[in-house]
Order: structure tokens, then C-alpha cells, then sequence
């Protein structure tokens, strides 16, 4: 495994699993298989609506806790719940999360940091990040927070770079963590043929190169799947670096196209969705 060291020294895999989508079912076996794998780094969240079936599968798995790089996200309607990082661990099953981000910048996110923050002095989150906080929402948090965030989730692939993003996030040494870093099942990203005839020459499948792209622009990468062999795929890319020229060559296809677009009423409607917590 590669790592990334923290602007907190906190050391992060560069690969894990992310569960989003995934039925409560399908997580803790994804989460399980991944881990006897050799994965380390598991992603969840409170709007995933799995965390008790996450938690299930690194106790099944059988490696130790502190062996595994564990990262949930708080929803808004959380953010006002002094309760909620207790809660968030509880349904876990631990006693402290390794990254804790707040999911959206909806609702009373600057409570709901303050919150990340106090995680922290108490030793219930060794490091904080915020998730969708771009532009006019991490000017404003960067104007409040007392504790610098660990890493930044957002939308990032070969298609929408982020370049704007990181280069306030290189000023504080805050990490990308990226989701759809596959294009979210868009067939033309993988269907590219710089992928195809990089994948050749390594052996290595379309996919499998852009996932190597990704942590080798520094960014932690955690790609879901509910099927054991993709999940095995999405790790075997670590034993092959691209070189400067071809990472020039997918540089070429920035485009700053994005496939998620959120509109300010969603983030109101997302300030009000609380989830349902006792179905997992």
C-alpha cells in the first residue's frame, strides 16, 4: 500500500473501499472481502444509511481496528445534534474514526465543524474533512476554522481535474479524496484510448489506469463495487507508475466537466432529510 501523510502527520492509504450505494448487505461484504484483501482504508457515511453493516465487516474481516483507516461523513440535519459523533460511533461500533467530514455544506455546517473540531480534542477523530465544500462555501470555512481540515471529498477524474480546487487546498496541505473518480460509469472516460493503450502496455485494464492516475496526482481514491473481482482489480495498481509523458497525455483530457450538479435547492432539501437510521 502507498500512503499520504496529513498536514497532521496522520498517514492515510492511498487506495480503499467506498460504500456508497451499497445496501447495508452488500457493504459489509464488500468491506469484509476488501479487507482480507489488504485494503486498510474504508469510507462511509451517515446518508449511506450502512454504517452498522460497515462496522460489522472490519470486526468479521479480522483485522485489527487500528490496522484500518475508517472515514464517515455527518449529514446537516446532524450538525445540530450535540449527540452526533457519539451516535455516528455507536452504530459503528468504535470508539474513535480515524477521518470524520462534514457531507455537505447545508444547514448549520459552521455547528457542525465546530463539532469536527471538538471530535478531535476529545480523540474521537484523528483527522477532519469537508465533502463538496467548493468555491463560495470553503472561502467561508476558511475564514472560521480553528483546526485546519485533513481532506477535502470531492468530485475528481481525469475529465474535471479539480485545478482550481487545489490551489487553495495546496496552500494548507489539505488532500483530495476522490468520488466518481471513474466518471460514474460514463463509457467514454474509460473508453478513452490513451487508457486502452496505456492499460497494454502494463497489462492493466482502462480503469485500472485511471485509479493509478488518481494516486498519482495525490489523491486517495475509493472506488465501491459490490463484486469481489472488481474490488480485487481496483487494488492491483500499485505495482506500475505512469511516467511524466503519459501522465501529460492524460493531462490532455481536463475538460472541467463534471457529472454532478448540485443547485442551492437541493442543499436546502438536504439541510431537512434526516436518515433513517433504524433500517440499517
Amino acid at each position: 500500500m502507498e500512503y499520504l501523510e496529513l498536514n497532521n502527520k496522520v498517514r492515510c492509504p492511498a487506495v480503499g473501499i467506498g460504500t456508497y450505494q451499497l445496501s447495508p448487505a452488500q457493504a459489509r461484504t464488500s468491506v469484509r472481502e476488501a479487507l482480507k484483501m489488504g485494503y486498510s482504508l474504508v469510507d462511509t457515511a451517515n446518508a449511506y444509511v450502512n454504517e452498522r453493516a460497515v462496522g460489522r465487516g472490519i470486526r468479521e474481516s479480522g483485522v485489527p481496528r487500528e490496522d484500518v483507516f475508517l472515514s464517515t461523513k455527518l449529514w446537516p440535519s446532524e450538525y445540530e445534534n450535540e449527540n452526533a459523533v457519539d451516535e455516528t460511533l455507536g452504530r459503528l461500533g468504535v470508539s474513535y474514526v480515524d477521518l470524520l467530514y462534514l457531507h455537505q455544506p447545508a444547514g448549520n455546517w459552521l455547528a457542525g465543524y465546530r463539532m469536527l473540531e471538538k471530535a478531535v480534542r476529545e480523540g474521537k477523530a484523528r483527522a477532519i474533512g469537508i465533502s463538496n465544500f467548493e468555491g463560495k462555501y470553503l472561502d467561508a470555512l476558511e475564514k472560521t476554522w480553528e483546526i485546519v481540515p485533513q481532506f477535502i471529498q470531492v468530485e475528481a477524474h481525469p475529465y474535471y481535474t479539480q485545478r482550481e480546487l487545489r490551489r487553495t487546498l495546496d496552500q494548507y496541505g489539505i488532500r483530495l479524496m476522490s468520488w466518481y473518480p471513474l466518471g460514474h460509469g460514463d463509457r467514454s472516460l474509460i473508453g478513452e484510448p490513451v487508457f486502452r493503450e496505456i492499460g497494454e502496455k502494463y497489462g492493466k485494464t482502462p480503469a485500472q489506469v485511471i485509479l493509478r492516475w488518481h494516486t498519482q496526482m495525490g489523491f486517495a481514491v475509493i472506488p465501491g463495487s459490490r463484486s469481489t473481482e472488481h474490488i480485487r482489480e481496483n487494488l492491483d495498481i500499485l505495482d506500475f507508475t505512469l511516467t511524466p509523458e503519459e501522465m501529460a497525455m492524460i493531462a490532455c483530457l481536463d475538460r472541467g466537466e463534471r457529472y454532478y450538479h448540485r443547485t442551492d435547492s437541493q442543499l436546502e432539501q438536504f439541510a431537512l432529510w434526516k436518515p433513517s437510521f433504524e433500517t440499517e
